[in-house]
């Protein structure tokens, strides 16, 4: 680690020095060369930092965003580990373990499986979560957060133009936290390299990133029964959490994940400069993913079944995934771009050998080819902003394809208006396909159908009414974790688990309004979503009502030199079955055998701006002062007790 940071911090001397040649380099025509060299540095010292809207972050879909130092409510909401919007999570005890979910969203489509160990994607930084820069001077964000008991939560990056067509990026966010209860403990780690590059002539353009993150999380399995009823009945000798008893203390999960992305173009004809008509690019994207889970247990325990070793439980699956995709763009004003693509993919998901079982055999591998190809369009006509994509697997075991559409309407400078349909087919996880461990209930090679899934979504959004998002969701053969027998509430240790596809089609409805009222210097920002699961509750579930109100103040002291926020933030949802954690799998199962009861928190926050810098102070979970915590965030895995948590965000403009 320590050489981490020593190689950081060449990188920031190196490219801060080559900046301040680039500033000198444009003042050498207004300077007299025979200037000495303490000169030049009093001109760079009083020299003026350029406006911070020349500070853009590039996404990966090329939308730009200014760099924004401001304070907001939405900024209070993504001041978290995920540093995300969280309304429709709920995390556990421990900082860095996973959420349980409030309600889905699926505008997300695929071609082929997923890698499994769902549990673990909400912190996982995809290709798309990687962001891009161009900045005039090097610039620095940093993030600092408390967590629970011994540990912190740091996240760092840096970003430099070595010119004006050449960035680089380099950030690291780690995580160590001890938790409160019993061998609960969090470790995570996420670095990033990344490099954006265009030519002078405008003919190529590159945007390439490395990451490597590794989670692990020490497994406990939840309270035990006894204790489950001793955190109910609130008992005071239990205040201290690590009295509770949990199920075992000797497990382990580890997932780690590499990925190196290349995406590049280069334009084979650049048209006309000023409307692009008449562009031709051609274009290749690389994908190379590694990917590896490992759960480890030093005695085998009851609460999965029987075990085929008693001592030393070690099962790791691997995963390596390569893609090339090759395209080619054609922009015909004024009807838009049109693009077509094919691209391939070698796939390799498995284990180091094959498991013979009373129920068969169970191979040790899946791997093979994947061949694609495509199409995509975007465009203006009239009013209307469109956008498409369609992809098939035309070769390979999986099959797959996917229709993705978008469509924008200004109806004014304040309102605006998107719909998007997504019909896609994909087959399920690997890790419903094939699984292996010590435990012989987790050993199963299904061949299941393709998850079929169809999403309309319908988003509304005003500055002065609000933002209004309706979705409806229909999918066919729904593949989930579920129990073979469900579990009566006190033997929990019965419980076996399987993957299993729905015979009957789910239907998803959900409508989700936010408003923020403003009243002087007091506002009240307001999140409301009703869902409705209108068919196939019995293996979907999710609260029909979850809520969140924040109610606070804002001014700014000593001669407007510090901004301030301060207020409550209620939270609320209504009662419902959540799902279950598994952690041999590392992912979520429907249960029947508990309902986590209407659930509601209060916290209270104190926030500060000054300059650059965002101080967050904040008392969670604050209702536990005055009554007894106990809410779970699932079965047998408590929800988090009121702590004192503050940290702050500052970002630096060399």
């Amino acid at each position: 680690m320590k050489y981490l940071f020593f190689f950081i911090g060449f990188i920031c001397i190196t490219s801060t020095m080559a900046q301040v040649r680039e500033l000198r380099r444009a003042d050498s025509g207004n300077r007299n060369m025979n200037r000495n060299v303490e000169d030049a540095q009093s001109v760079k010292e009083t020299k003026e930092r350029p406006p911070i809207d020349q500070y853009k972050i590039i996404t990966s879909k090329n939308d730009t965003i200014i760099a924004d130092t401001s304070l907001t409510i939405q900024k209070v909401y993504k001041y978290n580990y995920l540093r995300k919007d969280d309304f429709e999570l709920l995390p556990f005890h421990n900082i860095g373990q996973t959420y349980n979910s409030l309600g889905y969203s699926f505008d997300k489509v695929h071609l082929r499986p997923q890698f499994g160990a769902q549990a673990r994607r909400f912190y996982y930084l995809e290709a798309e979560d990687i962001n891009y820069f161009y900045v005039p001077t090097p610039y620095t964000d940093l993030y600092f957060k408390t967590t629970f008991e011994q540990g912190q939560n740091l996240d760092a990056s840096f970003t430099s133009n070595f010119t004006k067509r050449f960035n680089f990026y380099i950030a690291y966010k780690g995580l160590r936290s001890l938790g409160k209860y019993r061998h609960s403990a969090t470790s995570n780690g996420h670095f990033r390299i990344g490099v954006a590059y265009s030519t002078k002539n405008d003919r190529y353009y590159l945007k390439t990133h490395f990451t490597s993150q590794d989670f692990t999380v020490e497994e406990n399995g939840g309270l035990t029964s006894t204790a489950r009823q001793q955190f109910v009945n609130g008992d005071s000798e239990f205040d201290n959490r690590p009295s509770l008893d949990v199920q075992f203390q000797d497990a382990e999960n580890k997932f780690v994940g590499r990925r190196f992305y290349v995406d590049h173009f280069y334009k084979l004809r650049k048209g006309n400069d000023s409307t692009q008509n008449g562009q031709i690019k051609l274009k290749h994207q690389l994908f190379f993913k590694d990917k590896t889970f490992r759960y480890t247990q030093t005695q085998a325990s009851d609460l999965f079944g029987s075990a085929l070793e008693t001592q030393n439980l070690n099962t790791e699956v691997q995963f390596q995934d390569v893609t090339n995709t090759l395209g080619l763009s054609y922009q015909i004003n004024p009807l838009g771009v049109f693009g077509f693509n094919v691209s391939h993919s070698n796939y390799n998901y498995g284990y180091q050998s094959v498991f013979v079982g009373d129920q068969g055999v169970v191979p040790n591998r899946l791997k093979g080819d994947i061949l694609v190809a495509g199409g995509s369009y975007s465009g203006e006509i009239g009013a209307f902003k469109l956008q498409g994509d369609v992809q098939y697997n035309f070769s390979g075991d999986f099959d797959g394809n996917y229709i993705k559409t978008q469509a924008d309407y200004q109806f004014s400078k304040d309102l605006k208006a998107t719909a998007r349909l997504n019909i896609n087919s994909h087959a399920p996880n690997y890790n419903k396909l094939l699984h292996q461990s010590d435990y012989k209930n987790y050993n199963w090679f299904n061949d299941f159908d393709n998850v079929k899934t169809q999403y309309l979504q319908a988003e509304i959004n005003s500055e002065k009414f609000g933002k209004l998002d309706a979705s409806i969701t229909q999918i066919q053969d729904y593949a989930y974790f579920g129990f073979i027998d469900n579990p009566d509430t006190n033997a929990v240790a019965d419980s076996l688990v399987r993957p299993f596809q729905s015979d009957t089609d789910v239907r998803y409805l959900k409508l989700k309004f936010e408003k923020t009222l403003r009243y002087g210097k007091f506002s009240l920002a307001n999140t409301i979503m009703y869902q409705n699961v209108l068919d196939g509750e019995d293996v979907f579930r999710v609260p029909d009502f979850v809520t969140r109100q924040s109610l606070f103040y804002t001014d700014r002291w000593f001669k407007k030199a510090l901004f301030l926020q301060t207020g409550f933030n209620f939270k609320y949802f209504t009662g419902y079955n959540a799902n279950a954690y598994d952690p041999v799998l590392s992912e979520f199962v429907v249960q029947n055998f508990e309902e986590l009861d209407d659930f509601f928190t209060v916290d209270f926050f104190f926030n500060m701006k000054v300059r650059q810098a965002r101080i967050y102070l904040k008392y969670e979970n604050l209702t536990t002062l005055f009554e007894t915590n106990t809410s779970f965030s699932a079965p047998y895995y408590p929800y988090r007790d009121a702590v004192i948590r503050f940290g702050l965000v500052w970002n630096f403009f060399l």
